[in-house]
Formats: C-alpha cells, structure tokens, sequence
C-alpha cells in the first residue's frame, strides 16, 4: 500500500477513529486503525467490538493496499507533523510515514486479524437530520443507567415515527423524555435501544445540518454521511413502559427560575448525606423551603421566591438528580408539578422554548 495525503486530512481522519479504539484491550488488534485504499481516497477505521467508526479521506493513491496500525501512536506523530503532504507506504505488516524530513515506522498487524465490520442497506433505511439527533441525545442520554443488573436500561430508548422523533432515558430514579418533529423520511415506525457510546460519537462525528441516513441490519445499527460511518450493537430487549410512570394527575405546580434553583440545590447538596443525597424540599404559597440535616454533619436551610399557590406539600429528593435534570432544562423558568411526597414530580421548560421536553425525579422517602 502506498499513498500520498495532507497532513490535515490523515490528521482529521485519525482523530475521528481514535475515539473509538478502547483504551485497554486484551485483543492487540483493537488498539490499531484498518487502512485500506479505494480509488482515491483511503478508508480509516476503528472499533472496540461494540461501537465501530469508519471514515473516508481523499488521498493520492498509487498501490493499493490495507494494514492495522497503531491509531493513538499514528495520531500522535501526525499532530506534530509540519504541513507538508505526508506519504504512507507499507513493507510486509509495518507502516512508514514520511513528511519533510521526518520518517517513522511503525509495526502493524495484518488486515485480515481486524473484526469484520456490519454491513448494513443504507438504501433502505431512515434519513433524519443531524441536528434533531443531536438535540434528544444531548436532552436525554443524562439520565441512562450505568448499573449492570439492568441492562436494558443501559441504553437510550429511540422511536422513529411518521413525522417525528421521540428518545426516553431512565435509571429508575429520574427519567428524561424528549419528542421532536422530524422529517424522518424511509422506512415503517420503528423502535431502537442505543448503547450512550454510539450516540456520543454520533455527536462528536456529524455536524447539525448534515442529513443522516439510519438503518439496521439485525442486532446492528448504522449511521452515515457523506464519507464518515458510525456502527453500534443495539441492545436487546423490551424497554419497560415509561408511560406507566409519567403522572398524568400531578395537580400542584410551581414555576421557578433554573438559575436560582440549581444554586439553592447546590448550596444544600454541600450538607447532604454522601449516601442518599437527600434534601427537604416545602412548597408553600410564593416559596419553597430548603433543608438538609445531617446527624454526623450539620444542617442546612435556604428559602426561594416561586410561584406556587395551593396547599403546603413537603417532599424529598436527590439532590444530584435534581441538579442532574435542572442543567438540562433548555428554558430560564422551569415548572415543577407533584400530587403527594410519595408520588414522582415532574420538571418541564417554560418559555420560548416550545420542545415537548419531559423529566421525572422519584421523591425520596422523608423520615421524621
């Protein structure tokens, strides 16, 4: 294999891919990068087995070829490189790189050792644009589960609609669920449950107003544009009915300032037990009382200007959910609604932002 490639593109392409070699592997070839030539340009890509990005650069290619190299070592060199054209050759499973007067070679594996990648139809698949991605995954992909004894709520629900576009995450303790309109032209309604890693480099890889095509192959999903590839193992399973959760006859409402909210929240959590987190939160007509009391800390109280009138209710919350959830409110003014302290509360964005936008915080149970 022998090429001739910018700096920039060799580098641009290297860092795409890099992200998504693992950092420890026990498979030497998982820490390396594929090359492989096509026409004029050269294809990078990189895997850990579950989520896979593959990436298109041009390049003057003079004999073809493919080679797994090192990605991080690859990357790192390159940075450092003048802004000259760089020209990549291969002899037997080693990697040269030269660029002005800089020469390096770097011991690689064969090809045929690198996991064969999905092949997914993108012809027959979804087209979304970016941009509505990118705002569910960062709307909801907070609020996903890392606990191992649940696995299906390890990833982010996705439902693909005539129309629109819908994402849920939940740990069972606080839920995130957003709805965009979307021009989701393809394929038949569909549901999906998304691994967060794919939808990171999802976000990290396309730009907003890029149009991405979707599709699946069996237990695998792919996403593509223009010359960039992202592929994920779907999690299988039946997400749970979120529905079920969402409190349809939540009938006392506060609307509050984000802001201040969040800072009240912060001050109290400082005080809180490292163990359940809990804060005392009393609604009562135009305030909200803050309280924490720690026994082998101290105490805590604060008070809030809101808008809220009807009867007192006292209720118990984790505060980093609450902080969680409040960071992701897209609006300054957010409305709170609950029915008992045993029951979930709900926050929602006030304003100009019109988003069907949903979270769920379950109270803490408040012990006397």
């Amino acid at each position: 294999m022998r090429f001739t490639i910018t700096r920039q593109n060799l580098h641009n392409g290297l860092a795409a891919v890099s992200a998504s070699i693992p950092s420890k592997t026990t498979l030497p070839v998982l820490s390396n990068i594929l090359f492989a030539t096509d026409g004029d340009g050269v294809w990078m890509s990189g895997t850990d087995l579950d989520v896979a990005v593959r990436v298109r650069v041009p390049a003057e290619v003079t004999e073809p070829g493919s080679l797994t190299a090192p990605g991080r070592k690859l990357q790192e060199i390159t940075r450092e490189l003048p802004d000259q054209p760089v020209e990549v050759s291969t002899r037997s499973d080693q990697i040269e790189l030269k660029c002005g007067r800089s020469n390096f070679k770097l011991n690689g594996l064969p090809a045929d050792e690198f996991p064969t990648l999905p092949t997914v139809a993108f012809e027959g698949g979804w087209t979304v644009k970016s941009g509505d991605l990118h705002r569910l995954i960062h709307h909801t992909a907070f609020a996903v589960s890392t606990e191992e004894s649940r696995p299906i709520l390890n990833g982010v629900l996705w439902e693909l609609r005539s129309g629109e576009m819908r994402m849920v995450a939940t740990n069972g303790h606080r839920l995130a669920r957003m709805t965009v309109p979307a021009v989701s032209s393809g394929a038949t309604s569909t549901d999906f449950i998304v691994p967060p890693a794919a939808l990171q480099q999802v976000q990290r890889l396309f730009r907003d107003e890029d149009d991405l095509s979707v599709a699946r192959n069996g237990n695998h999903l792919g996403f593509r544009s223009g010359g960039t590839e992202v592929y994920t193992r779907l999690i299988e399973g039946a997400y749970p009915n979120y529905e079920q959760v969402i409190p349809k006859d939540n009938d006392k409402n506060a609307v509050v300032e984000k802001r201040a909210l969040e800072s009240a929240v912060r001050r109290m959590a400082v005080v809180a037990s490292d163990q359940t987190h809990r804060i005392r939160m009393t609604f009562e007509n135009g305030r909200v009382h803050l309280n924490v009391l720690t026994p082998d800390l101290g105490e805590g109280h604060d008070e809030l200007e809101l808008d809220y009138t009807g009867e007192e209710i006292e209720i118990g919350f984790n505060a980093n959910y609450l902080l969680e959830v409040l960071r992701y409110m897209p609006t300054d003014e957010v409305k709170l609604t609950f029915k008992a302290p045993e029951r979930a509360a709900t926050l929602e964005p006030v304003g100009d932002d019109k988003s069907d936008y949903l979270c769920l915080v379950m109270p803490l149970r408040l012990l006397d």
